[in-house]
């Protein structure tokens, strides 16, 4: 199957779902945060989307102040 009909059929079932906005680069961001939130390191993360540079993943990066509280507080002091 060609890139262009998986894009086809995408985009039919987001309109059949509703969703207004959207694009195959979405399953990638959706992907990478995921795997993020799920706490995968950013090394592993980076090398499962293929990116070349750890920064181009941690743009990906959309955890907020909670999550680095609670890196913080598994630290033993």
């Amino acid at each position: 199957m060609c890139p262009d009909a998986v894009l086809k059929i995408v985009r039919r079932r987001a309109k059949q779902a509703g969703v207004d906005s959207f694009s195959p680069h979405d399953f990638r961001r959706t992907f990478c945060s995921d795997l993020l939130d799920a706490g995968i390191d950013i090394v592993t993360v980076q090398k499962l989307a293929g990116h070349a540079s750890v920064e181009t993943t941690a743009r990906y990066n959309r955890r907020g102040e909670e999550v680095k509280r609670q890196a913080v507080q598994k630290l033993d002091f």
